[in-house]
């Protein structure tokens, strides 16, 4: 028996927020919209087999539902429960397009009345099957204990909410920030948008620039780019060049303190090897690249 079932009639009722976004935001969809708004009917998944009266329990929650706007995909919260192997969250799924959707493998977050993370978990929604236009179907998303950030404090005004993949944006030092000009800023956030994202999970370096006179220290600017969801902190940097032979023409690690990329940014920065890290001395650089390399 689900969960939300385990309490009396009268204790059951609505008690998480509504998590509402347009379509376009989750999937390539393109509607026009030609009604003010929508009021979703109720579709029970063809694998449910419900009881009548856990049915009317879902068609009176369903009943309290707010409309949605046109063209909006909606998680409404219903209820919450601990369970011995974690959060068992109840939610209706609710789509206001006038075409079925169906989803892939989708991150939803949990979060507490004050919007802060309780849980977060990858699903695959594609156990939904496909839910009808203009439709609200009910579903129970299981948080296990591993994926849960925090004790529930309240058990309302939670909010089961979809996972937005964010802009990869610029993560300027401190001291760059106060050293560049606003035009010089605006040419690395271009930079950064024109590269594109780095693949999920990677991290990865991208040469921006490179000085050196002969006999002199080589300086170089790159853009370490962070595609994880969580901070990283680097102390030290092996890093190798390259010139237009492939030949590495200089070598050295680099430390580094207090130097953090923020999670799904990309942040520059200037390497400068002196002339003991450079161990040729006919340097083509038409082409070049850099890479980090093993100790």
């Amino acid at each position: 028996m689900l969960s939300i079932f385990r309490k009396k009639n009268k204790e059951i009722k609505k008690s998480g927020k509504d998590n509402t976004i347009e379509a376009k935001e989750l999937m390539d969809v393109k509607e026009s919209a030609d009604v003010k708004e929508v009021k979703t009917a109720l579709f029970i998944h063809p694998g449910w087999t419900l009881p009548a009266e856990q049915q009317y329990v879902f068609r009176f929650l369903h009943n309290e539902l707010m409309p949605l706007q046109p063209n909006q995909i909606s998680i409404a919260g219903v209820d919450l429960a601990n369970t011995p192997n974690g959060i068992e969250v109840t939610a209706f799924v609710r789509n206001s397009l006038q075409k079925k959707v169906s989803f892939g493998e989708t991150t939803l977050l949990l979060l507490d009345e004050e919007q802060s993370l309780i849980a977060r978990q990858s699903f695959d929604l594609s156990e939904l099957g496909e839910i009808p236009a203009e439709s609200s179907m009910p579903w129970v998303f299981r948080f296990p204990a591993n994926t849960i950030k925090q004790e529930i404090i309240k058990d309302s005004n939670w909010t089961l909410a979809f996972e937005l993949a964010k802009p990869h944006t610029l993560d300027l030092h401190e001291s760059w920030e106060k050293a560049l000009s606003a035009e010089e800023k605006e040419g690395l956030r271009k930079l950064v948008a024109s590269a594109g994202k780095p693949k999920d999970g990677e991290v990865n370096f991208m040469g921006i620039k490179i000085n050196h006179n002969p006999g002199e220290n080589l300086s170089v600017t790159l853009m370490i780019r962070n595609g994880t969801k969580q901070d990283i902190h680097l102390h030290q940097i092996p890093l190798a060049a390259k010139d237009s032979s492939n030949e590495v023409f200089a070598q050295g690690v680099f430390k580094l303190e207090d130097f953090t990329v923020k999670a799904n940014t990309s942040k520059p920065w200037t390497f400068i090897f002196p002339s003991s890290f450079i161990k040729k001395n006919d340097i083509d650089l038409t082409a070049w690249s850099i890479e980090v390399i093993n100790n």
